[in-house]
């Protein structure tokens, strides 16, 4: 089940009927867990809270079947968010499932979802829809930038997860995707919330902005990249439309005309503005 990525109050309703419920909560770290109950005033002993986590997933997951056999009730959670996506959580319902039993979902908060739903960073054209999630990138600056290289041709919204302690480095990778907007979001619903867009070229300049800006957990978002043969015509429409409009209906009718990216047009009608004379110059 998801569990708060941050603020206390995004955890559900029925979460909190099932942990109450529960026999036993499997889960990626006990005393993490243990003070999360304690915060909802839920009270399990430490007999109830399994350890299922990356390094012993495989062998915890037999536990929890076996418990399920017995008919116990058994919740998971990581440690923060939805389970199973880049959390442990996938071997234990593979698991559950092929043992024959059923494994529940319960949604809730997921820092993936939370950052898409900000950043306008999802396309609706039949050719760059939707989103990849690529999740943690190589550690290793060859295979990370080598990784950036190929996602450079993705059309699609990309989904990166990054550690405070590298962010700087996928900084330093992403700059070579030039002007292409890049969506940083990092403590996510937490007090020092931080959610920017700015090209990828300039995301280093950013954090070393603000030793501030480094911490935290981070979603990274690789806005759609213009389609192939859109941008000779995006182009040429919105510069045209911007002689008659507003900017924001300019662009927004360009991309509607055209299927070019919305956020690249803003981005380019931008550029446009700060770079035409001002009266009397």
């Amino acid at each position: 089940m998801a569990t708060p990525i941050g603020n206390l109050a995004d955890i559900t309703l029925r979460a909190l009927h099932v942990l109450q419920l529960a026999d036993a909560i499997a889960c990626e770290d006990t005393r993490h867990t243990q003070a999360l109950l304690r915060a909802y005033g839920i009270d399990k002993g430490g007999t109830q809270l399994l350890a299922v986590h990356q390094h012993n997933e495989a062998e915890a997951a037999l536990g929890v079947v076996q418990r399920l056999q017995q008919g116990q009730r058994v919740a998971y959670v990581s440690d923060a968010g939805t389970p199973g996506v880049s959390d442990p959580g996938a071997r234990l319902v593979a698991a559950v499932q092929a043992a024959g039993l059923r494994a529940l979902p319960l949604p809730g908060a997921s820092s993936i979802t939370t950052a898409l739903s900000v950043a306008g960073a999802v396309a609706h054209h039949p050719d760059n829809g939707g989103f990849l999630f690529a999740g943690f990138l190589p550690a290793k600056q060859a295979e990370r930038a080598n990784a950036v290289q190929r996602l450079a041709g993705e059309p699609r919204c990309v989904v990166l997860l990054e550690a405070p302690h590298r962010i700087g480095e996928l900084a330093q990778a992403l700059a070579t995707l030039g002007a292409r907007p890049v969506t940083l979001a990092r403590e996510l619903t937490k007090q020092f919330e931080e959610i920017t867009t700015r090209p990828a070229n300039e995301l280093s300049a950013w954090l070393e902005g603000s030793p501030q800006r480094s911490r935290g957990e981070f979603v990274v978002l690789l806005h759609p990249s213009t389609p192939a043969g859109d941008d000779g015509e995006g182009l040429r429409v919105l510069r045209l439309l911007l002689q008659e409009l507003p900017l924001k209906s300019a662009v927004r009718l360009a991309a509607d005309i055209t299927g070019a990216s919305r956020n690249s047009l803003y981005d380019t009608a931008l550029e446009w503005k700060r770079a035409a004379p001002q009266a009397g110059e």
